[in-house]
């Protein structure tokens, strides 16, 4: 259960602020269309990307050591982390 807790805060928070959120806020600025419908077409689209995500994680993971990817997620997060830092004092 304590991972399932952590899955979820860590995708929770990284979808917080990010461009399918704005988007989906903007969606719901628009008087002709309902709320109701908003949230369920932007949350069926997660759910969506998230069935292909854990998919196609699920046939690497076959191929690939976890310990291999974990390093590889890992270091790219860390990577783009720099990238941003350095592109933002420049």
């Amino acid at each position: 259960m304590q991972k399932l807790v952590i899955i979820f805060i860590t995708v929770f928070l990284a979808e917080l602020g990010d461009k399918t959120q704005l988007a989906t806020l903007f969606y719901a600025t628009d008087q002709n269309v309902g709320k109701t419908g908003i949230f369920f077409a932007s949350a069926g689209a997660l759910v969506l990307s998230t069935a292909v995500a854990v998919i196609f994680g699920g046939k690497i993971s076959s191929i690939v050591s976890p310990i291999v990817l974990k390093a590889i997620s890992g270091s790219g997060f860390v990577l783009i982390g720099f990238w941003m830092l350095f592109q933002t004092i420049r």
